[in-house]
């Protein structure tokens, strides 16, 4: 993978753009910021998708590969982290010595002009971001945003407001948070992931110590989590708010229900204030206890930012139901994290009544896997009814010898619980086999799981046709 020179200074002016790997959900919000700011964006990625196809649709050509000759009359060309130094794009660019930045110097050269809310942490942030900009919205502060998702209600990840601040879902991943010049910091928690780029997890402490204390009026943080507990206690900024369930915590949530839609009470300076979500589980109080921490910072009355961050209505592949066939309901989660396939899991299961929830998993990065394969497993296990475990998505990683999606499910106490399925062909033919109606089936991680989800329904709805030929 590329490793981003973040010391580099972003040119004023950045000519023609070509992103390599627009179709992901940031990297396409960002550029159609850039195409709203009057530059000339041009894009390519490994695989044709529907984000490509509604870039397009707006006059952005998106070519389906990487070639060289994509790069074209390009000034300027923007990657990710997860590209591959032996990109022909990428090569060309060097080559030709064009100005290369990475997608988080991109956005940075978007925000520099306004007051900048900034969403970190290990998990959560896509919700976050997505229930601030909302209560953003409907409190009429007309932000600009880009989010890791798209926003339901809005139907984009991205877009150019009329009010001075601008929201963004900031990358931890590789440090690149470190380059925004941030006004508001909120970190939903700090968790030992990524030590592939930063090898120890005092290393990602420190740079989350570096990204909070550097944000220039105020740091909204957890109260529950470990690591953000430890991130809290060496923060020299002087405004800081915590949000969550912890008796201290300044933005206090408490009495949650679940079995139907989400309600809480909040406790803030001494007034309790009743709360609801249109999203499902424990872990969206939380995160809307931050939502509004982060508003209430930026001085909206509590009551008032309670209600609009209560109309967020999810992002793109958080929980995302895609279709419902013989009565089995195909679910999408982005989770990618043993907590965050906890907190899906046990979000479907208050939905879910007297079906079954089957998880497709699809370990995301073999350094991952091989950390925490332990963990995925007693996971699943615990959250899910029967799991599916896919091949590993090494994305940026290069594969590492005896790490599999087996080494997922061979951890599980009950073999009959779970299947390793290399193919994906054949693990929908597998689920169609297992699934029943009632029954929620969630595919989960942050790699290209989303796409085996026409074959499952497929699968579901040749089996739904068989059983009524067969009556």
């Amino acid at each position: 993978m590329i490793k981003p020179d973040l010391s580099l200074p972003i040119p004023e002016t950045l000519g023609a753009v070509h992103f390599v790997g627009i179709g992901g959900a940031g990297m396409s919000g960002i550029a159609r910021l850039f195409q709203a700011a009057g530059l000339t964006v041009t894009g390519s990625d490994r695989s044709d998708s529907k984000t490509a196809a509604k870039l397009r649709a707006l006059g952005i050509p998106v070519a389906v590969g990487h070639d060289a000759a994509n790069v074209g009359d390009a000034d300027t060309l923007v990657v990710t982290s997860a590209l591959w130094p032996d990109n022909p794009e990428y090569l060309t660019a060097q080559e030709r010595g064009l100005t290369v930045l990475h997608r988080s110097q991109a956005l940075a050269w978007l925000t520099n002009r306004k007051r900048l809310v900034a969403v970190a942490g290990a998990h959560g942030k896509t919700t976050s971001t997505g229930m601030i900009v909302t209560g953003l919205i409907g409190l009429d502060a007309g932000p600009s945003f880009v989010n890791g998702g798209v926003i339901s209600e809005l139907g984009t990840s991205s877009a150019f407001g009329d009010g001075e601040l601008f929201v963004v879902e900031a990358d931890e991943s590789d440090g690149s948070f470190l380059l925004y010049d941030t006004a508001v910091a909120l970190i939903t928690n700090v968790d030992p992931d990524h030590l592939d780029h930063y090898g120890s997890v005092e290393a990602v402490e420190d740079a989350f110590v570096t990204f909070a204390d550097a944000a220039s009026e105020l740091v909204v943080i957890s109260s529950d989590d470990a690591g953000a507990l430890r991130v809290k206690k060496r923060l020299a900024h002087q405004r800081v708010l915590s949000f969550g369930e912890a008796a201290d915590a300044d933005l206090r949530v408490h009495s949650i229900q679940t079995d139907g839609p989400v309600r809480f009470t909040l406790d803030y300076e001494g007034v309790s204030y009743p709360a609801g979500l249109r999203v499902p589980g424990h872990h969206n109080a939380i995160n809307a206890a931050g939502a509004v921490a982060v508003l209430v910072g930026l001085g909206f009355a509590p009551d008032a930012a309670i209600a609009a961050v209560g109309a967020f209505g999810g992002t793109g592949r958080r929980f995302e139901l895609h279709g419902i066939v013989g009565g089995v309901s195909v679910y999408d989660d982005y989770a990618h994290h043993p907590t965050e396939v906890d907190a899906a899991l046990t979000a479907a299961r208050t939905v879910v009544g007297e079906g079954r929830i089957i998880a497709v998993h699809q370990p995301h990065l073999y350094s991952r896997t091989k950390l925490m394969a332990g963990e995925f497993a007693e996971t699943l296990e615990r959250t899910a009814d029967y799991t599916i475990v896919l091949e590993v998505c090494g994305a940026r990683e290069d594969p590492i010898p005896g790490v599999t999606g087996e080494l997922v499910s061979s951890r599980f106490d009950d073999a009959s619980k779970v299947a390793y399925v290399d193919d994906w062909e054949r693990a929908a033919e597998h689920l169609a086999g297992v699934a029943r109606p009632g029954d929620f089936v969630v595919t989960l991680g942050c790699g290209d799981v989303n796409l085996i989800v026409p074959q499952l329904l497929e699968q579901l709805e040749s089996r739904s046709v068989a059983g009524v030929a067969g009556e």
